[in-house]
């Protein structure tokens, strides 16, 4: 039996619209990865691009779980020494909430070439408006899981 390997032209790609208003942030981000590596197809195979366009609106409602909001923190290194920045979630979500997504959903992604291939394929807006009109893109409803 031979092993079937979709190919760039076989795969149909389609384009997801994601209301975040009142979703937790990581499982939100789980189902968003999930799309993006095309895990909800038939024709899923780890080492090829077979996922969807995902556009994500009002991020700026999203909500943490627990205290996160306080303890969690965002760290980054600039690459000089001694300079690791940190961030609480709280001041995060404040100033840039479609950032604290994308992190999100980059730290349920492969971490290489096809991972960041995969990420361009996700959009995040804070509010109500979006750019991805001309696609048409499909309203998915996820449930509220807490």
């Amino acid at each position: 039996m031979k092993t079937f390997m979709p190919k760039e032209a076989d795969i149909q790609r389609k384009w997801y619209l994601i209301d975040a208003e009142g979703l937790v942030l990581g499982r939100l981000a789980s189902q968003i990865a999930m799309i993006l590596r095309g895990k909800n197809k038939p024709t899923y195979t780890p080492n090829t691009d077979t996922g969807d366009y995902v556009v994500v609106i009002n991020a700026d409602k999203m909500v943490l779980t627990g205290k996160k909001l306080e303890q969690k923190l965002y760290r980054h290194h600039t690459g000089y020494a001694g300079h690791l920045k940190e961030m609480q979630y709280k001041d995060l979500m404040a100033t840039d909430s479609p950032k604290a997504l994308q992190l999100a959903v980059k730290g349920m992604l492969p971490k290489n070439n096809l991972g960041r291939k995969m990420l361009n394929k996700l959009h995040v807006y804070k509010d109500g408006e979006y750019r991805e009109i001309a696609q048409k893109p499909e309203k998915l409803v996820l449930k509220e899981l807490i």
